[in-house]
């Protein structure tokens, strides 16, 4: 909901300043935040379409998109830190060039990329957002019509460190789904639906064996859902929006925020950087991570770890420099590089920001085409 939000306002104003936060309990939706944009939106139909797509559409679901109420508790940026991020220098808030433009808050984030999938992310990772991809394909297309749109996901797999820091995944340890259901769907027939409809697509054979472990709700019946069973907030799943516990997280969330928040540009940012430096061979996987000042352009600080993987008899002083001489990393070039000022974020905010193995190849994920470097 709070990134639909956003894709609203960018559909008539590229340069719209949104901060949407979107709660969430039974048979109700709050958005709350900042709003300055020149466009006219109807933000409860924006929510209500959001929440009919998600698949809420009874009041047994715990959320109606036709019935729940929809509070809009949004307002104006504040004129001060407008000012610090786009005015400043005695220019008016929007004079700013883009190489001008100060981050839009303080923090550091973070970026990964590892060659164990072709996608470039971690196996655990590419694994539970293809299960959650898949639980919602055969919900909507009617192969498993009883479930319901709650479900989580979660995998666990054995790696071998290799002697040049690679990872080398073996067989998958565990596999977690726990998945709303309609009332007359038995547990048994649950779960025999879910090894051959959800796991069985998504899983390669070659990492299951006879001891892998399923625990399919494991928690038994589960009915209530959504809202109802457990209220929401955005930016409370921030790590299985990035990279699933490996690398690092700087703690802002994404969902909701214009680019002009380094949460969320500088995050892809460091996840583009990562990702070409894998795909150029330079290292066998990274980590990527940048700070910033508010109303600052320059980042505080660069940094890269290949965790002993370089190649070529590199070292990390080397990919640094190659960051240097490749990237522009001033808070207002992030977003014209990846070409972020567009209506492009309501479908990032589904199985993962960066991989895209639950989905194909996306052109507007933009961060996850790898640059070509100048070594």
């Amino acid at each position: 909901m709070s990134d639909a939000v956003v894709d609203a306002y960018f559909a008539q104003d590229a340069k719209s300043h949104v901060a949407c936060e979107t709660c969430t309990g039974t048979n109700f939706v709050m958005v709350f935040g900042e709003i300055t944009s020149s466009a006219k939106v109807n933000v409860e139909e924006v929510v209500r379409n959001a929440i009919k797509e998600i698949g809420f559409d009874h009041p047994d679901k715990g959320l109606d998109y036709k019935t729940c109420e929809v509070f809009n508790r949004l307002h104006g940026q504040s004129a001060e830190i407008a000012n610090a991020v786009h005015g400043g220098d005695d220019k008016k808030a929007g004079d700013k060039k883009p190489e001008e433009i100060g981050a839009g808050d303080q923090g550091h984030m973070f970026g990964y990329a590892t060659n164990e999938t072709p996608e470039m992310m971690p196996l655990t990772h590419s694994l539970a957002t293809g299960i959650g991809y898949q639980l919602t394909k055969v919900r909507k297309n009617g192969t498993c019509a009883k479930l319901r749109p709650d479900g989580k996901t979660q995998v666990t797999c054995e790696y071998e460190k290799q002697a040049d820091g690679s990872l080398k995944p073996l067989r998958v340890h565990t596999i977690v789904i726990s998945t709303q259901h309609d009332g007359d769907y038995t547990q048994e027939q649950l779960k025999k639906d879910l090894m051959e409809h959800v796991i069985k697509p998504v899983v390669p054979a070659q990492y299951l064996d006879d001891k892998t472990i399923y625990h399919l709700n494991p928690s038994g019946s589960f009915v209530v859902g959504g809202p109802e069973g457990d209220g929401g907030l955005t930016g409370r799943k921030i790590i299985i929006d990035t990279y699933g516990g490996w690398g690092a997280h700087g703690g802002g969330a994404f969902s909701g925020k214009d680019p002009s928040k380094v949460d969320r540009s500088a995050a892809y940012y460091c996840r583009w950087i990562a990702k070409s430096l894998v795909a150029a061979k330079l290292c066998h996987r990274c980590l990527v991570q940048v700070s910033y000042a508010i109303g600052v352009p320059e980042p505080l600080s660069v940094f890269v770890d290949s965790y002993g993987s370089v190649t070529d008899g590199k070292t990390d002083a080397d990919l640094l420099k190659i960051i240097q001489s490749n990237f522009d990393l001033r808070a207002g070039m992030l977003v014209i590089e990846l070409d972020m000022m567009k209506p492009k974020y309501h479908k990032t905010a589904c199985y993962g920001h960066f991989g895209n193995a639950a989905r194909q190849a996306d052109p507007d994920f933009t961060w996850e085409v790898p640059k070509s470097l100048k070594v």
